[in-house]
């Protein structure tokens, strides 16, 4: 279908080059586009005029004569819009409103899809129509889609429509790069003094003026360049110091010259509620521009830039002028420069486009099924399309299923359910893990007595030994370890001295090595760690998040066992059978061997739980998120047991990590063994996410991307690119369980309550609840 996209907008497109032009400018590669403004008044009869401008993007401006008797204007404006429309052979369209008030002159159209992006809160802003608010329940009614320019609005705006997604202000990092490597001024800047604190924008009801006064004033020596037009405040009403330098509106692509020679970037916004949903283009401008930021507390700002520590946020002139003073006296921004590359890396408009494009495309897609096949009036054959037959998915369509009595449907690309738990009986008979040894453990009861309504148990407690220099000693690093590798004969009370001895204090924790250094010295860490890390995650372990190796800790006792949780067993008849006994449930439907993508649009269905890799829903628009993956090679040798424990682990030798024996795990008797080697890897199936800041930075921008999804839940490893274990995954599904169940006020089976993981790791990354 060949579209054509025709956007409503109460912006000139010269006026300033922002979210309407940068967005445009992408669409315009795949659809003719048409930018249509409002009118204008002239002595000339109606009609409009249409210019084909750089950007590939017609520009249309209606033209009203002034004076005329018949004063309906919004009449006249849709009839040049018709006219438009027959002239140019418009037919079918997306129609793009970026103000509401449009509506009232193009109601009649019929497009093909209507799309609100909801840039701003124009009822807030200054000489706002007083009937903007009724037009935008209109258009909120009439519109496939909305997209939000910010996460503050879309909070406010996210229950008036069930297919909305924030897009917060994005950057042209190129352009405004250049910043950093201009070194030539501008005519009318190059002869202001410095230090210069600069600002580029529109200075109108949202600029706070008595902020910029009272810094300017104070600070005499700090020169203040504001660049853009005024509108709607009166120009005297500025501050008029020596210090404060108004150069007018500048051209776009002039910005970056001017960028480029200031000290300080400067975004002094008052807090009314004009300002209350905005998030400036500005912030991310200015940081690619290499310049540190000062900024009053706009909430697209604060989150997440201030909590990111990326800008300053400042309430007033005194906390504005301690915040230039510190960046004025700070000479190494080397780290802060790093910190705001990594988090800026992923940002671009192309990005922002390319997810629009997708949304788009399958609300145009969905629009057609609706369309077609009398779709529209069958009701759906699901409640619930769960991706994913592991833990995550295989727990939360059980539970919807039994308690709620919804009709689910699992889909699964792989050939069998239990996702990586799956285990089965080789040609031998010995029952193995497919996809590497999975131990359980956990101290919640809840967990525990949940699963255990589809298994009986096995006790089972894991040990682990470790052959560093040809001896097998425990890990987790313990008294006998000690003793036996060092040939020793200490007590607790010695043991924690010896640690003692060795451990180099470190002022602050902050990767995998400093984690075991400072526990128990460079010696053990190179024996057990280093080694065994570097072949686990391809990075040395200085390069690694803390939470790696602090997730193996250290002992001063003789407990042998890998795990101290209360609950350690196994499913007595394996992993396999007791996902069996959980998807049981005649309201259970599983599709195997099929990618969801593929039958997505085919099955009608009313809400979505994804547990697949994140970044894979989205089509990896931010990039991909890193993971390590795993080989496996699987022995079955014509003996009883081939070797002391249930793992051994080789840290220093070998390519591989690991050799596991299946029959400990299971307790299987058995007169011929299964063992198994694990080679770590980069590429196939996603198991470990490389825990480092610049991949936790990138999943973030996944996070926000999944928050504005509609009737789409994320839960399990995967969709929260976490490495969780099994009871945590249990307990998260749990949780997603409860949440729903509560959001409909339906009445449940009485469950106990499980601690919601998910919500922690949310406040842990300043994100706030789900």
């Amino acid at each position: 279908m060949n579209l054509d996209l025709l956007c409503f907008c109460h912006l000139r497109w010269n006026f300033v080059y922002q979210r309407p032009q940068h967005l445009l400018s992408k669409f315009s590669k795949t659809y003719r586009t048409f930018y249509f403004e409002e009118p204008e008044y002239t002595n000339e009869p109606d009609g409009y005029t249409i210019n084909l401008n750089k950007d590939h993007v017609w520009i249309v401006v209606p033209h009203l004569q002034v004076n005329q008797t018949n004063s309906d204007t919004t009449e006249r404006t849709r009839e040049i819009l018709d006219s438009l429309m027959e002239d140019l052979n418009i037919n079918d369209s997306i129609n793009w409103y970026y103000t509401p008030m449009a509506l009232a002159f193009s109601s009649h159209l019929k497009p093909k899809l209507t799309v609100y992006d909801c840039m701003d809160e124009l009822s807030a802003f200054k000489y706002a129509p007083p009937q903007l608010k009724a037009m935008e329940k209109q258009l909120m009614e009439r519109a496939d889609i909305v997209f939000t320019g910010g996460h503050s609005i879309y909070e406010a705006k996210k229950d008036q429509h069930e297919n909305i997604h924030p897009f917060p202000s994005s950057i042209d990092k190129a352009h405004f790069g250049l910043a950093r490597h201009i070194l030539t001024e501008q005519e009318d800047q190059k002869n202001i003094p410095h230090p210069r604190f600069g600002f580029f924008g529109v200075i109108d009801e949202r600029f706070d003026i008595e902020l910029v006064r009272g810094a300017a004033e104070q600070k005499p020596d700090w020169q203040f360049i504001l660049i853009g037009p005024v509108v709607k405040i009166d120009p005297q009403t500025l501050p008029k110091f020596p210090n404060i330098h108004y150069l007018g509106g500048k051209d776009y692509k002039d910005l970056p010259q001017y960028l480029a020679g200031w000290d300080v970037a400067i975004m002094p916004f008052a807090i009314n509620e004009s300002t209350r949903y905005i998030s400036p283009t500005k912030t991310p401008e200015y940081l690619a521009g290499g310049k540190p930021v000062i900024a009053t507390g706009i909430n697209d700002v604060i989150k997440p830039y201030g909590v990111e520590n990326l800008v300053h946020i400042v309430k007033d002139s005194a906390e504005f002028i301690a915040a230039g003073e510190l960046e004025l006296n700070n000479n190494d921004k080397k780290e802060w420069q790093t910190k705001v590359d990594s988090f800026i890396k992923n940002d671009s408009w192309d990005n922002t486009w390319l997810q629009m494009m997708q949304l788009i495309d399958i609300t145009l897609k969905n629009s057609q099924n609706k369309l077609s096949s009398n779709t529209l009036k069958r009701k759906p054959v699901f409640d619930y399309l769960i991706v994913g037959a592991g833990f995550a998915g295989s727990v939360i369509a059980e539970r919807l299923a039994s308690q709620l009595n919804k009709k689910v449907l699992i889909i699964d690309k792989r050939d069998h359910i239990a996702g990586n738990a799956f285990d089965f009986y080789d040609k031998d008979g010995i029952l193995v893990h497919k996809y590497g040894p999975h131990i359980f453990h956990t101290n919640s009861e809840d967990v525990f007595n949940y699963l255990g309504k589809f298994t009986s148990w096995r006790p089972y407690e894991h040990e682990v030994l470790t052959n560093v220099e040809g001896k097998l000693v425990p890990i987790p690093i313990n008294l006998n370890t000690i003793n036996q590798l060092y040939d020793l004969d200490l007590n607790s009370d010695q043991l924690e001295a010896f640690f003692e001895e060795r451990a180099e204090k470190k002022s602050r924790i902050k990767t995998s090595e400093d984690v075991v250094v400072s526990k128990v010295g460079r010696d053990l860490y190179e024996k057990f760690f280093r080694g065994y890390t570097r072949k686990m995650w391809n990075l040395d372990p200085s390069e690694l998040d803390a939470s790696v190796t602090a997730r193996v800790p250290t002992r001063t006792d003789k407990d042998n066992r890998y795990f101290t949780d209360t609950y350690q067993a196994m499913p007595a008849h394996g992993y396999t059978q007791m996902f069996s006994k959980m998807l049981s449930h005649p309201n259970i439907k599983i599709m195997l061997n099929t990618d969801y993508k593929e039958i997505m649009d085919m099955i009608p269905y009313k809400e979505l739980i994804f547990t697949g890799p994140i970044d894979e829903y989205f089509n990896y628009c931010y990039g991909k998120l890193p993971y390590r993956s795993l080989d496996f090679k699987f022995e079955t040798l014509d003996q009883a047991n081939f070797q002391s424990k249930g793992t051994i682990n080789f840290p220093n030798e070998h390519a591989y990590t690991r050799i596991t024996e299946f029959k400990f795990l299971t307790g299987q008797e058995h007169n011929k063994t299964s063992i198994v080697y694990e080679f770590p890897k980069d590429g196939g199936d996603p198991y470990y996410p490389i825990p480092r800041p610049e991949n936790g930075e990138l999943y973030k921008k996944y996070l926000c991307l999944a928050d504005s999804m509609a009737n789409t839940y994320f839960t399990g490893r995967l969709a929260t690119y976490k490495y969780y274990n099994m009871d945590q995954v249990v307990a998260q599904s749990l949780t997603l369980f409860k949440k729903l169940s509560q959001r409909g006020s339906v009445q449940t089976i009485n469950e106990p309550l499980v601690e919601n993981r998910i919500d922690i790791e949310r406040k842990k990354m300043n994100l706030g609840a789900a």
